[in-house]
């Protein structure tokens, strides 16, 4: 909001006098808050900070000590800098006790040579002062119209730190409590290094208001969230103190953040959309872009040098005899519940809804870590902390970032193909699913379609003329593996009753329900056909 010492030293009326720079130029970025012309050596109390002193030096002391004095309290008041007017106490240079002290405590020190009317000089930096004020008024009012848009159009985490970038420039990241990140925005940086080791380095970071800046770090950050509901940080990376637009950037921008979370409570949490969006990516791209890795150490899941595990969690009523869509709100519900789970058990996770069927998690173990000890405790939790029953499928484990890919889709093809399977387990594995899941890979496959037609095709046409349970009775006997007692009782019939019906089965189909072929082949034809169900 106000001028450097720099840009006030600039001014044509300064200029004019033939200023020079003889001690303290690392100051020479220091704010001036006003101009104090003093002849007097005992100025120091009656300043506030951020002063300009003009001075002649016809009233300072002749003593070293006394001179170096008088500048140790204009450093301790915080005074912008001195600028001392050679003509009527020194001719050439100021003492060398001025000189030392002012580049000791990095006040700047400033001659001019020639006669200066100072109250010309304390007009132009005041005016200076007043019209970077106004400059940072507009700039403010511009924030807060950006910002008051942003939140009417309800926009999206993403879009807010858009703006905050390109408003002010710098990096800026959106951060859990927990130090993970949710959302960032590198302003043309590299992304990789801008996340690199990012919970460990936010952790050092501390700042005991809800809007400061922490010099040692060069953050600004900011709370989101109500007073007492909070529930992240916005974070620009400033290397040097921000002007106070950019405070009021960070502020309007969390405010925005704040009130998205509030109007999006009962849809998907920011936390596991920002989840969705990292599994999107691993699932839609054979190689993962080059800073995913940073991403997700970001969020406390490391992809390297650990074991990966896809797993996709679907809702158990979701039946091949009774087939739909989970709705969102049930998935997202199972996203969390999954989440949760993954935190209990201490297991990193990246979890998220990517489709309409399945929760999709990609679990991050350590290299030493006994899988299936894990997996057997987050199953555990899941089914523990559902309503309703819900089906846990795990794919192969990997070892690398570009593997990922596979290990999901195996997962996800794991939990279709197990909607399928009788009995009931804490989890499925490739190894669970055997033919089926054989079937459920190559349910696309017209040829395979075309099978189950051509088997099963005059018998479905019976069941639909005649309102009769043919295909229903045929799947009792071979799912008892061919042993009539078994599928009689299975269909709820007399022995006498149920043996008439595979009769009238292999009149319908001209087929020997004695030959272990045709048995087979009318088997697969049922798997197909309940895929397709």
């Amino acid at each position: 909001m106000y001028p450097s010492v720099a840009e006030a030293v600039a001014l044509p009326v300064i200029r004019r006098a033939r200023p020079q720079v003889v001690a303290g130029s690392a100051g020479m970025q220091g704010r001036v808050r006003w101009v104090h012309v003093a002849e007097v050596a005992d100025i120091a109390h009656l300043l506030r900070g951020g002063e300009l002193v003009l001075t002649t030096g016809i009233a300072l002391p002749e003593e070293p000590a006394a001179l170096t004095g008088y500048v140790e309290d204009l450093a301790a008041v915080h005074a912008a800098g001195l600028v001392i007017e050679l003509v009527r106490r020194w001719n050439d240079h100021v003492p060398e006790a001025l000189v030392t002290a002012a580049d000791r405590h990095r006040l700047p020190l400033i001659t001019l040579a020639e006669e200066t009317r100072f109250v010309s000089v304390t007009e132009a930096v005041v005016a200076l002062i007043v019209d970077a004020q106004l400059a940072e008024l507009r700039a403010a009012e511009q924030v807060h119209e950006t910002f008051t848009s942003l939140t009417v159009a309800g926009a999206e985490p993403a879009e807010v730190l858009r703006e905050v970038a390109r408003i002010s420039g710098l990096p800026v990241v959106l951060e859990t409590l927990g130090h993970e990140v949710l959302a960032y925005d590198a302003a043309g940086q590299d992304p990789t290094e801008l996340l690199a080791d990012w919970s460990q380095r936010s952790r050092s970071v501390a700042v005991p208001e809800r809007t400061a800046y922490d010099e040692g770090a060069g953050w600004l950050v900011t709370v989101v969230g109500a007073q007492g509901a909070d529930w992240g940080r916005l974070v620009l990376l400033s290397p040097d103190p921000p002007p106070h637009r950019h405070m009021v950037v960070a502020e309007r921008a969390a405010s925005a953040l704040a009130v998205h979370r509030l109007v999006a409570r009962d849809r998907e949490s920011l936390e596991r959309q920002t989840h969705r969006m990292l599994l999107a990516q691993l699932l839609g791209q054979a190689v993962p872009p080059p800073d995913l890795a940073a991403r997700a150490a970001a969020l406390g899941v490391g992809l390297e040098r650990r074991q990966l595990v896809g797993v996709a969690i679907r809702p158990g009523h979701m039946t091949p005899r009774a087939p739909a869509l989970a709705t969102q709100e049930v998935l997202r519900d199972l996203a969390e519940v999954t989440a949760s789970a993954a935190r209990r058990v201490s297991v990193p996770a990246l979890v998220g809804v990517v489709d309409d069927t399945s929760v999709r998690a990609l679990l991050s173990l350590p290299a030493h870590a006994r899988v299936d000890a894990v997996l057997r405790r987050l199953a555990e939790e899941v089914h523990r902390s559902t309503a309703g029953p819900v089906l846990v499928a795990v794919g192969t484990t990997v070892s690398h970032a570009a593997e990922v890919r596979r290990s999901l889709g195996e997962a996800a093809h794991v939990a279709g193909a197990a909607l399928s399977t009788p009995g009931t387990q804490l989890y499925h594995k490739l190894d669970n699913v055997r033919l089926r899941g054989l079937l459920h890979l190559l349910r696309e496959d017209e040829r395979v379609q075309a099978f189950a037609d051509r088997e099963l095709g005059p018998l479905l046409a019976r069941d639909a003329h005649q309102r009769s349970r043919l295909v229903e009775l045929l799947r009792c006997y071979c799912e008892q593996g061919g042993n009539k007692s078994a599928a009689a009782a299975a269909a709820h019939l007399s022995r006498t009753a149920y043996y008439q019906q595979l009769s009238r089965i292999a009149q319908v189909l001209g087929v020997s329900l004695e030959d272990p072929e045709s048995v087979l082949s009318l088997y697969v034809a049922l798997l197909v056909h309940e895929l397709d169900a």
